[in-house]
């Protein structure tokens, strides 16, 4: 169980940082007119566990914080991925004791 979590945590941190780093790749190519990173990566990359970087790359950068539509998605992806990792997380903490 414990490496278990240690993977997991190496994962969030991992896909944070890449999260945030696609926020902040994001806003500078909409500043600029570039080719914007889609909304739907950003939210697969949320899901996968980099919502934490994801919301900080949203405060650091002011950026997706206006749109209602995307931060309803994102906010369904964290609950979503904190509930199956709660629900993993109570399987495996319960299928040892049987």
């Amino acid at each position: 169980m414990v490496i278990a979590a240690a993977v997991y945590l190496i994962i969030v941190v991992l896909m944070s940082l890449i999260s945030f780093i696609a926020y902040g790749l994001d806003k500078r190519r909409a500043a600029n007119g570039g080719r914007r990173v889609p909304e739907r990566t950003l939210h697969v990359l949320a899901f996968l566990g980099g919502w934490p970087g994801a919301l900080m790359g949203q405060k650091r950068f002011h950026h997706k914080t206006q749109k209602l539509a995307f931060r309803l998605v994102f906010w369904i992806i964290v609950v979503a991925h904190v509930s199956i990792v709660g629900a993993m997380t109570y399987a495996l903490a319960t299928s040892r004791h049987t």
